[in-house]
């Protein structure tokens, strides 16, 4: 019997990157895109009233002006340089989409690359939610594949990935073929970066890995479509992705959810929208910490101690140096803690942006209540599909109180309405905006299907 080798993964996401048909994706997906863009709008001109984006801004100017905006800014930058910032700007907070089961913010990168690259082709406000469209599914399955293994092995997958997603948004909207397309993926293959290092001490280094990856991305495509060959294998070979970045854990991948049922389900629709400005791994326990504030009339001075029950796979991310997470040194530190999570939920009933704020960080009350915080490993916990987390207090009095969280807010079963995703964009969006210029963006973007001048589109996002 002859057997027949089967294709590399790169040929079949090709394939699904180059082929798609617009007409092919349900009109209820290409709605959620619209909601999910509009979304990393509202969170990157949020990001512009701070210091870290002025600094970032400032750095990529020395490389000089070119023709793409920047959103909020009203500056133009070459290309790569605005992929770059408006990529850290839509992941700046930390408040961006995840897709849960993948362990990734992939709008972060994905918006930027196909709105720099639909300025840079002249395609149509439709091309440009196509190519996101396909780098969403793509970034997401992925990251799906490793089953949370990268955070174990100190790599973000968010820049990891990413990378790959935005080399087939930028290989489709510059006419790739197919092995072009397959090429670009291995070329990623050696660009692909995003260290977690900076859990260590709140370094800046996160936020802009999913602007990197665009940038890169956007590179490997170039290099294929002039004839720079990269390798086949860039998956499931000797020293591809997973085998490189997972070492042992890549035994415990499966191959096959890179490619699973592409064009038949539309991961898109399983993306999280976040509530909370910090980590999502945080989420369940902050929301917890709450609503046991609230329903029990708990004060930081009636607090014996608190155990906060998480998923095994989240521990080296927002409970460990304990130290660190006990006592953040700055906002980033704050957003992945789930001491100074649940500590705000416990004290002031609200884990929001506010609460990062350099007074906050510095309250007392919270940051004696986060050092009574303790953490266990969830046994039930339902990682990766949802981040569970549940809260018991111990009061002075004797009693211990509970609240679990097995499906986290926003989570694709418990999903933010489309209601709650333009109310969460004006928020962000009233922070740089007007009322009138932040109407008319939205209607732009939840309009962007139809629009057809993509320079007066990117123009209005950045202000200009």
């Amino acid at each position: 019997m002859t057997q027949t080798t089967p294709s590399p993964i790169s040929q079949t996401l090709a394939a699904f990157a180059g082929g798609l048909d617009p007409a092919a994706i349900p009109a209820e997906v290409r709605e959620r895109a619209r909601y999910l863009i509009l979304d990393a709008v509202g969170i990157a001109l949020a990001s512009t009233q701070y210091d870290f984006s002025h600094r970032t801004l400032a750095a990529l100017r020395e490389f000089g002006a070119g023709p793409s905006p920047v959103i909020g800014y009203g500056a133009r930058l070459p290309l790569r340089d605005a992929v770059t910032m408006n990529g850290f700007l839509v992941h700046g907070l930390d408040y961006d989409d995840t897709h849960t089961r993948g362990v990734i913010h992939a709008t972060a990168s994905t918006f930027p690359t196909a709105l720099g690259m639909a300025l840079e082709t002249g395609a149509s406000g439709k091309d440009m939610v196509t190519a996101y469209i396909v780098g969403m599914e793509v970034a997401t399955r992925l990251g799906s594949v490793a089953k949370g293994g990268f955070h174990q092995t100190g790599f973000h997958p968010t820049g990891l990935i990413g990378i790959f997603a935005t080399a087939l948004i930028a290989g489709r909207m510059r006419g790739l073929t197919q092995d072009q397309l397959a090429s670009a993926q291995g070329i990623a293959l050696s660009l692909a970066s995003g260290s977690l290092e900076f859990l260590q001490d709140g370094a800046w280094t996160k936020r802009i890995h999913p602007g990197i990856a665009g940038a890169q991305g956007i590179t490997a495509a170039a290099l294929a479509r002039n004839g720079f060959v990269g390798p086949k294998a860039a998956y499931e070979g000797r020293f591809g992705l997973y085998a490189s970045h997972l070492g042992p854990l890549a035994g415990n991948c499966d191959l096959s959810l890179a490619t699973e049922a592409l064009g038949d389900i539309w991961e898109v629709s399983q993306v999280a929208v976040k509530p909370l400005p910090a980590c999502h791994f945080t989420h369940a326990c902050a929301d917890a910490a709450v609503i046991l504030r609230e329903k029990h009339g708990l004060s930081a001075d009636m607090i014996e101690s608190v155990r906060a029950l998480i998923p095994a796979e989240v521990v080296k991310t927002v409970c460990e140096p304990v130290a660190t997470k006990q006592r953040p040194q700055n906002s980033y530190d704050a957003q992945f803690s789930i001491p100074f999570a649940v500590a705000s939920g416990l004290h002031l009933g609200r884990f929001g942006l506010r609460e990062l704020e350099a007074e906050a960080l510095a309250d007392p009350e919270t940051l004696g209540l986060a050092a009574k915080v303790a953490y266990e490993v969830d046994p039930n916990s339902a990682f990766p599909k949802y981040y569970s987390g549940e809260v018991i207090v111990r009061t002075k009095d004797g009693r211990e109180l509970a609240h679990r969280e097995q499906i986290n807010r926003g989570a694709s079963d418990r999903p933010l309405s489309a209601d709650d995703i333009v109310k969460k964009y004006r928020e962000n969006a009233a922070m740089a905006l007007s009322h009138s210029a932040l109407d008319r963006i939205e209607e732009a973007v939840l309009g962007l299907d139809d629009i057809t001048d993509t320079p007066a589109f990117a123009a209005l996002l950045a202000g200009r």
